[in-house]
């Protein structure tokens, strides 16, 4: 299964596959009919200017939010995110404008962590075990970017 998931983004881009598998994921999460924690994150594109949808693991830490880069720097969102000083889209039954603000790597280590056990589809694309200790995280912290999720208001 692992092989497959790795697959489905070789090359650290979605092939056909899983941009369907994504777009249908992506409406799935918006309606909010899944789990809270499975959300979509709307951006504009920094290309094309249209509005882009990616179904993403949302992840709660003392109280606050947090959007991973399973893909690490590279990902197209984040790259749209970034280009978008932040601003997008988060539905899940409802939809809310947010800012986005990147954590600083010395404190991505605990947030990536806990993403990994919280989303088994990203395991393969990381390459530290769910399980690891904390500190185990600080060697891969700088590749995959993390978010906070700031409500605007």
């Amino acid at each position: 299964m692992q092989d497959f998931k790795r697959w489905l983004y070789k090359g650290g881009r979605p092939n056909t596959l899983a941009r369907l598998l994504n777009g249908f994921w992506g409406l799935v999460h918006a309606t909010g009919v899944a789990p809270d924690y499975l959300v979509t994150l709307e951006v504009t594109g920094h290309r094309t200017g249209r509005a882009i949808s990616f179904p993403l693991v949302l992840i709660v830490l003392d109280g606050d939010r947090f959007l991973i880069a399973m893909m690490g720097t590279e990902s197209a969102w984040v790259r749209n995110v970034r280009a978008a000083d932040g601003q997008a889209v988060l539905r899940h039954g409802r939809t809310e404008q947010v800012q986005l603000v990147e954590v600083p790597v010395e404190q991505r280590s605990r947030i990536l962590k806990l993403y990994l056990q919280r989303a088994p589809g990203a395991r393969p694309h990381i390459p530290v075990d769910k399980d690891a200790p904390v500190e185990a995280f600080d060697a891969i912290a700088a590749e995959y970017p993390v978010f906070r999720v700031a409500v605007v208001s």
